[in-house]
């Protein structure tokens, strides 16, 4: 092999390496003067549509969890590192190449219940303790929408109930419900130790399901 062939060769193997040094420049493409070791929503808008992602996707929840962020729509100098270090990314090219595997991740339970519980503290307000039913909804919806038969009703549930928040129990025992429960609530335990939304829910969905039986 000759000095031009290695070289070409050594070119190749660094493009296909892992580099901090351009992963951190790649970051710095997102960030401003004045910010420059954190990534805001400007910065998050031009990154969504560099790697063809919409930022409501799916996808860039799994990817803040794998930065492990700690607030929507912004990621730190150091989750950036962490997280696309991880998996080997310092490219955009790499990072659509491993889209695939981010989504995989939503079909492990384990993994799955760990992003669920994570998009909690994410996406609510850190000056309020509980999240903001919008917030929360918009949340359900792209966790559960797609995979729990009842989300529609639960939604529903919401919209016309007194909850204007939802506070973590109830999060995590929303997922465990949707999970365990049977669609004809055959197997909901009232004296279960589900929070009180959930056996106010059940009590509608029967009311409501009860009234479409007579009509």
């Amino acid at each position: 092999m000759d000095n031009e062939d290695s070289r070409r060769v050594s070119r190749v193997e660094e493009a296909q390496s892992f580099s901090q040094k351009r992963c951190l420049a790649w970051f710095r493409e997102y960030t401003t003067p004045d910010d420059p070791d954190t990534l805001g929503p400007e910065g998050m808008e031009k990154f969504c549509e560099d790697i063809g992602v919409e930022p409501e996707n799916v996808v860039m929840l799994v990817l803040a969890f794998k930065m492990q962020a700690r607030q929507m729509g912004f990621f730190t100098k150091e989750e950036w590192l962490k997280g696309l270090g991880e998996m080997q990314c310092d490219s955009i090219q790499k990072l659509q190449y491993r889209l695939d595997y981010l989504r995989c991740l939503l079909n492990d339970q384990n993994i799955f219940k760990a992003i669920y519980r994570y998009a909690y503290d994410f996406a609510r307000d850190k000056d309020q303790r509980s999240m903001d039913m919008e917030t929360a909804k918009a949340m359900l919806q792209l966790l559960l929408g797609k995979h729990w038969a009842l989300y529609t009703q639960f939604s529903q549930f919401l919209d016309q109930s007194k909850y204007k928040v939802i506070n973590k129990d109830q999060w995590c025992n929303i997922l465990e419900f949707s999970r365990t429960i049977y669609n004809d609530l055959s197997n909901y335990d009232v004296d279960g130790a589900w929070p009180v939304m959930l056996d106010e829910f059940v009590e509608w969905l029967k009311a409501s399901r009860a009234k479409v039986a007579i009509s």
